[in-house]
Order: structure tokens, then C-alpha cells, then sequence
């Protein structure tokens, strides 16, 4: 299974490793003094053509906090929305986070967007919402970003070189618009001091011209706690699972495997594969723990949510957890079967990596499994999604496609 790679884009990804020394942007690691905005991040979790969350932390409290944001190079004057405020909990570490919903948006629209508190002011960023016409375009998948600072800033830096590197082609496929995460972002989610370094080190996503991707954030088993919800923009007591169109044609279901698989959260799955299927040319999930692992044992979803993949067709599931590299052969009613359901995963966004036991059915020829920190570029066309799995330093170790159902 292979797929044709622009050679501008190839060239750029098999240079990363030299452009990983380099400075990081003019955006990253930001101070945290006063109500100086920093640790931005823009957050998809509900319709991404229209909506995103800005958030921001800043370590005083101060006392007013909004975003100015307008379409990038209209005549539009700007618009102010008031922030959601708040001390984060977790530990003794005092910090305070900042979300403001925007809602309204255009379609494939870019926006400039400034954050400010009290009399600080962020720089001027942008981020640019999903298209609501059925073009082609990309997205990253990756997981498990706790435990290594070090890797995790060398892979952060490679996704916003990859991220910027993909808009250098006429060719909209290549356009990098969000980036999904199947969680683990810290070791200990209670404690909030964790996160502040993940949420810093997560500035390093941002490409130089200031352009933020977006998240997709799904919660693992080390995020346990309330900050996680605060760090994203969820409401208290949120279930953290929940589907995104990112266009007409490609919907993203984010899982909880860190809750019950069954009951609600099954129930809820049936009713969304049913509706989305139907609507959707490609149909995807993504969750924590792997219920065809390459290393770990299979997650509770094995027997709640396999089947519905199974029953709904779903075109590819994403997973994490086992900080390894895997991608299964299709699956249907647990065997080899071309018209089942492919897993990929399983988490290396700078978590130390474990060796895979290549000697579980699912992951042997035509599947695949290694060790690596790496990133997957999801490239979703009207003909074809392919898939490709990038090491830390530019090399391609996977390629694959799928066909629409």
C-alpha cells in the first residue's frame, strides 16, 4: 500500500532532523509573570467550521480577561469576547486559565486573534477554522507526549515545522489544519504543575507565522483529575467524549476510555456512528487505550466498541497508551478480514518506547509495528485517506490507504 508524496514535501520531511537544532519560534516559551498571557493553545471540540476555544494561563489572577479577533485581512473592526476565568486546581501550584468560546465563525475562514488580560497583551496570532465545502486536506495523530520534556519539545517542534511545511504546495491534501491527541500529556494529571510545563512546551506547536493548530484533545489514563477539563475548555463534570465534522465528509469521534465503555458512553456511540455514517465519506475515532494492543493487554472497548465500529464501518481507529508504533490489519469479528477496521497508534509524542510483541496476529504482515517517537499525517481525499507514520527526524517508517466504504 503505498501513495505518492509531493517531492517538495518529502524533502522538507527528510531535513527536519537538521531543522530540529534550530531556534525555536519567536512564539514559544513565554514567560509566566503576572497577567502576561501565555501557554495559548486553540481547542476543537465542537463544530470546528464555526467554533473554537481560545485558552491561555497567565500566573495572577488579574481582574479582566478577553479575545480581540477578526478575519485575517478584511476591513472587518475587531471583535472583543470575555474569558471564562478561573484558578486551576491540582497541588499548591497557583495558576490561572482563560477560555473564551468564539462562536459565529466563517467557514475556512482565517482569524487574528490577541489575547489580553488585564493591561498585558498577548502577540497577534491566527488560526483558521474548518472548511465547510468538501475539499481535501490533513490532519496529525499522535498520543502519549508525558514522561520525556526533552522529546516531547523535539517532536512539538517537528509538528509545527511539518504543520508550516504543508501549505508550501498548491496541493490543498497536504494543508495540516488540527492535530488530534489520544492523551497522556502529563504523568500525574492532578498535578497541575505538570501541566503548566506541557502547556508551555506546547507553544512550540505554533508555526513562525504565527499560526496555531488546533487541538483535538482525548483524555488517558495518566490525565486523571479536574484539570484536565480546565486545561481544554470542557465544563466541570464533563464526560470528555464527543464528535467533531471537520468538513462535510470527515467525522472524528473522541472516546473516553478512562470511564465506562459501556452504558452511557456505548449508548451515545451507537447513536453517533448511526447518524454519522450515513453523512460521512470517512469516519473515524480516537481514544486512549488500545483494544488490540501491541504491547498492553486489550482495553475494556474490545467488547463495547468494537462491535460498533465493526457495525458502522468505521474507515480507521486511533489509539495510544502502549508507546509503541503499530498498525493493525483490517479486523472484522477478530480475524483478517479486507472489509474490517484498521487501528493505528500507539502513542510517541516523547514518552520513552516500549518494544512491540510482534508476535500477536494483528499486527504481522500486512500490519506493521516498531518503536519510535513519531507523529501520523492523516490525509483525507474524495478517492483515498492515506496515512503515513513520520519518526522524529523526518523519515517515513509506514504508509497506507484506504478506500471509501
Amino acid at each position: 500500500m503505498t501513495m505518492t508524496i509531493p517531492f517538495h514535501y518529502f524533502l522538507t520531511l527528510l531535513f527536519a532532523g537538521a531543522l530540529l537544532t534550530s531556534q525555536p519560534s519567536a512564539f514559544a516559551d513565554a514567560p509566566l509573570a503576572g497577567t502576561a498571557p501565555a501557554q495559548w493553545r486553540v481547542v476543537w471540540s465542537d463544530d470546528p467550521t464555526t467554533t473554537a476555544t481560545i485558552a491561555w494561563s497567565t500566573k495572577s489572577a488579574g481582574r479582566d480577561h478577553s479575545v480581540r479577533f477578526k478575519a485575517k485581512d478584511s476591513d472587518d473592526g475587531d471583535a472583543t469576547t470575555l474569558a471564562e476565568s478561573g484558578r486551576y486546581t491540582g497541588g499548591s501550584f497557583e495558576l490561572y486559565y482563560h477560555h473564551s468560546k468564539l462562536t459565529d465563525l466563517r467557514p475556512g475562514t482565517a482569524y487574528e486573534i490577541q489575547m489580553i488580560s488585564d493591561t498585558e497583551s498577548s502577540p497577534v496570532f491566527y488560526f483558521v477554522t474548518a472548511s465547510d465545502t468538501d475539499r481535501e486536506f490533513s490532519i496529525l495523530h499522535g498520543g502519549d507526549s508525558r514522561s520525556d520534556r526533552d522529546a516531547r519539545r523535539r517532536v512539538n517542534t517537528m509538528i509545527s515545522e511539518m504543520a508550516e511545511a504543508s501549505f508550501d504546495n498548491d496541493d490543498p491534501a497536504d494543508d495540516i489544519i488540527a492535530f488530534a491527541h489520544g492523551g497522556d500529556y502529563v504523568v500525574s494529571g492532578t498535578k497541575m504543575e505538570l501541566w503548566s510545563v506541557w502547556m508551555s512546551d506546547h507553544e512550540l506547536t505554533t508555526m513562525t507565522d504565527g499560526r496555531l493548530l488546533p487541538i483535538i484533545p482525548a483524555r488517558g489514563n495518566h490525565d486523571k483529575g479536574k484539570p484536565f477539563n480546565k486545561v481544554f475548555g470542557f465544563p466541570d463534570g464533563d464526560l470528555n467524549y464527543y464528535g467533531i465534522s471537520i468538513g462535510p465528509k470527515v467525522r472524528m469521534v473522541t472516546l473516553n476510555s478512562e470511564i465506562s465503555t459501556a452504558g452511557d458512553q456505548a449508548t451515545w456511540l451507537n447513536e453517533e456512528l448511526s447518524r454519522s455514517r450515513a453523512n460521512h465519506r470517512w469516519l473515524l475515532a480516537q481514544y486512549h487505550r488500545p483494544v488490540y494492543p501491541a504491547v498492553k493487554e486489550a482495553g475494556a472497548g474490545l467488547k463495547t466498541w468494537v462491535p460498533l465500529f465493526e457495525k458502522f464501518d468505521v474507515d480507521l481507529v486511533c489509539e495510544a497508551d502502549g508507546h509503541n508504533i503499530k498498525r493493525t490489519v483490517p479486523i472484522r469479528d477478530g480475524q483478517l478480514d479486507q472489509t474490517g477496521v484498521v487501528y493505528i497508534g500507539e502513542g510517541g509524542l516523547g514518552v520513552p518506547q516500549r518494544t512491540p510483541k510482534t508476535d500477536r496476529w494483528f499486527i504481522q504482515s500486512p500490519g506493521m509495528a516498531d518503536q519510535g517517537h513519531h507523529v501520523f499525517v492523516l490525509t483525507f481525499g474524495k478517492d483515498a485517506m492515506h496515512g503515513k507514520c513520520v519518526l522524529e527526524g523526518g523519515k517515513i517508517r509506514d504508509e497506507f490507504t484506504r478506500q471509501p466504504r
